[in-house]
């Protein structure tokens, strides 16, 4: 996923700092957006005094121009090389109209330049803007460091991450994800709530199970869309000892799914895996939902609609693929670490072993024959955040958990997809998982996100986070 982003800049100023302090600033920006590949929306000289913002009529010409990119801007950067006016900032953004995530940016003064010709007094500032922010109403996010040069790295990893951050509320503002079938009988941990979903933007469109079985059945293997899917297929997985007639299955349920998405312009799936797929059809739905999950169209099992809006979310502020995974084992009388197993629908990224295999749990049920589809293979050692979104019906919101660790290479002699997690106090995280009554099925992300993750569902989204760690 690209880091590509268009930001509004606000550049704050007084009149009474040196004028060059904000041109300098100005052009301390755009060296830095041009060498991240970010887009900026700013007034220029032309439009007001060195194109900062000072006066109401310069917040005028700057809400004007963001409302003109409004379709563009995912953001706003504010900076501060000086005091600024911090009714300008706040009246920029209210005039706008703009409901984006902002940063707050504040130079720092050099001990050695404090005579009036370059007094910055933007430490100062910076909280008169966050005060005025915050009569407005107007949320806004913080650098790590109080001031901070825009040529400093840890600006570059806090603008980055706040990139993420706008990626991230705008996806999930406009999340479209479609469930397929209903939840296993036997799962009432999957439930959750469609109308607080949409209160939040989030869209689920729903099919029957019979429906995409139905039209998957009037497919033969020399449609031409069946070949098609089957050669992705075969160049996406080693197949293993998997029958003809089961890589026609998989791949005539491949092509229905694709059209239901792409019908229904959909960003993710959460589908009905088990038993009646088998016991109806005769394969596993596993191989669709990795390809589909590779892809950044992030897949669910069990219809787990919470879980695979999680590996949206993730998959959004991390840019890479998310799996939705079982806290499953623990392993051996080690507290901090635990098995992370599923029967086989791990996007490929996890699995650098893949192949298509059986599922031998659900095949003692419902016939291992019947099976093929699930995936095998195994995560190496990688980077780990974790996390779950969930709708707390009795108290009518949306809550999430989401904590970071590793995926370690401890050995695992078991099948199916799985992993090695090792997780700072798991035990204590285990305890908040079920005294707050969230689900069995965690999201993994190979990755360091979990501050991302808070800051744009707790700040922005307004969801009651708990950070673990």
């Amino acid at each position: 996923m690209s880091n590509k982003a268009t930001l509004g800049v606000i550049i704050g100023n007084r009149d009474f700092f040196p004028d060059r302090l904000v041109s300098e600033s100005r052009t301390d920006i755009i060296a830095l957006f041009d060498k991240l590949n970010i887009t900026p929306i700013m007034l220029t000289g032309a439009d007001s005094k060195l194109g900062g913002v000072e006066t109401f009529k310069d917040a005028q010409k700057c809400a004007d121009l963001f409302r003109k990119y409004q379709d563009e801007i995912t953001g706003i950067l504010v900076l501060l090389p000086n005091f600024g006016d911090e009714k300008g900032v706040a009246d920029t953004i209210k005039l706008s109209g703009l409901n984006v995530p902002v940063l707050i940016q504040a130079y720092p003064d050099d001990l050695n330049k404090m005579d009036v010709a370059r007094r910055r007094d933007s430490w100062c500032g910076k909280i008169s803007v966050c005060n005025n922010l915050y009569q407005y109403g107007i949320k806004y996010t913080l650098t790590n460091n109080h001031v901070i040069h825009p040529s400093a790295p840890e600006f570059t990893a806090d603008l980055l991450n706040f990139v993420a951050v706008c990626r991230v509320v705008k996806g999930l503002r406009k999340v479209r994800i479609g469930a397929v079938g209903a939840r296993p009988g036997a799962f009432n941990t999957v439930r959750y709530s469609e109308k607080i979903l949409q209160r939040n933007g989030i869209s689920v469109t729903t099919v029957d199970l019979s429906e995409i079985l139905g039209n998957a059945n009037k497919l033969t293997k020399d449609h031409a869309e069946v070949k098609a899917h089957l050669d992705k297929i075969m160049a996406y997985t080693p197949i293993g000892k998997t029958p003809d007639e089961a890589l026609i299955q998989i791949a005539k349920l491949d092509v229905v799914l694709n059209h239901f998405m792409e019908e229904n312009a959909l960003d993710a799936t959460a589908i009905q895996c088990w038993t009646s797929l088998q016991k109806n059809y005769g394969c596993n739905v596993c191989t669709s939902m990795s390809m589909m999950s590779e892809n950044m169209l992030p897949s669910a099992c069990e219809v787990d609609v919470t879980g695979t809006l999680t590996m949206y979310a993730m998959q959004l502020a991390s840019g890479s693929p998310s799996a939705l995974v079982d806290w499953n084992n623990n392993y051996a009388d080690d507290e901090n670490k635990c098995v992370l197993f599923h029967c086989g629908n791990w996007a490929k990224s996890f699995l650098p072993d893949i192949e298509i295999s059986t599922a031998p749990i659900l095949g003692t049920s419902v016939g291992e024959e019947n099976t093929y589809g699930a995936l095998s293979g195994r995560t190496p050692a990688s980077p780990l955040t974790f996390g779950r979104i969930s709708t707390d019906d009795p108290k009518g919101i949306i809550k999430a958990y989401f904590g970071e660790g590793v995926l370690t290479d401890d050995a695992l002699n078991t099948f199916g997809n799985r992993a090695v997690a090792q997780i700072p106090d798991l035990q204590g995280l285990m305890q908040y998982v079920c005294r707050n009554g969230f689900e069995h099925h965690v999201v993994m992300n190979a990755s360091k996100t979990a501050g991302i993750l808070k800051e744009a569902l707790g700040n922005y989204m307004g969801w009651e986070i708990h950070n673990h760690g």
